[in-house]
């Protein structure tokens, strides 16, 4: 049983995890809580147990040619070639769907991470995808959301307006967030991902994704426009400050001044 120890704090040093903790992650029975566990993981582990959990042959050579040549990637990259490594077992076989939800419905964080990335290897289309991406990017764990909008991102710095299209909807989810990944999918910068650089020359186009967000009761959305706007003071900081202008008119809500401040955070005054 491992239900006590989902309600844990982070431990603030990989050397504090407990012993108990560590088993619990490498096994797949946990999601991590910080960076310490997610840096802590022994990924030949896991990564053998996930794809046992889900059906596939952990002693594949596909899987174990990737696993000898993890140390040679950088960490977040190791993921990115884990994932690849299970999409093309997974590929081939008749129940790849079935596999594909086993990994999308893991106890492990990490695991629907990969399956998050599973995204970007698939040959579908925009509309596709972001449908795709809708289950990730309402995960409850925040690194599987990230992985989501990432897994994304280069068809929206392909597509610009045709993804603001598709995710406009998104801004009116109950779920805060499904309405962040508006936002953040669609940054004018980023990083360790595809810079749009449609967004930071016109960043007007990404217009109909904020203004349904300028006064959301979310922190997290809140945050989120904000760092939207304040990647586009970057290249356009007087349309930033019109735009923060416009939204200060007026009976302004308690959400909206403070996506103002934080958005022209690094404007020269």
């Amino acid at each position: 049983m491992v239900q006590h120890l989902l309600g844990r704090k982070g431990a603030a040093r990989i050397a504090l995890i407990p012993q108990e903790v560590l088993e619990a992650l490498n096994a797949g029975r946990i999601p991590t809580v910080n960076l310490n566990e997610f840096l802590a993981l022994d990924l030949p582990r896991l990564a053998g147990q996930v794809a046992s959990d889900v059906g596939l042959d952990p002693r594949s050579e596909r899987l174990q040619d990737t696993l000898a040549m993890l140390p040679a990637f950088a960490p977040m990259k190791r993921h990115l070639h884990l994932a690849r490594a299970l999409y093309d077992l997974a590929e081939p076989r008749a129940d790849r769907d079935a596999v594909a939800h086993a990994l999308a419905t893991h106890a492990s964080d990490v695991a629907r991470g990969w399956a998050a990335q599973w995204i970007a290897f698939g040959n579908l289309d925009l509309p596709a995808k972001l449908a795709s991406a809708r289950r990730f990017a309402a995960d409850p764990h925040f690194g599987v959301r990230e992985t989501a909008w990432m897994a994304v991102r280069d068809e929206i710095a392909g597509d610009v307006d045709a993804a603001v299209r598709l995710l406009q909807p998104w801004t009116a989810h109950a779920d805060p967030n499904v309405r962040r990944f508006a936002s953040e999918a669609t940054r004018p910068r980023g990083v360790w991902c595809a810079q749009v650089e449609a967004l930071q020359r016109e960043p007007w186009r990404g217009l109909p994704l904020l203004e349904p967000l300028r006064a959301d009761p979310s922190r997290y959305v809140q945050n989120s426009v904000a760092n939207w706007l304040n990647d586009a003071a970057k290249t356009q900081p007087r349309w930033v400050r019109q735009v923060c202008a416009r939204w200060s008119r007026g009976r302004v809500a308690e959400a909206t001044r403070y996506i103002v401040k934080r958005a022209q955070r690094s404007i020269a005054a």
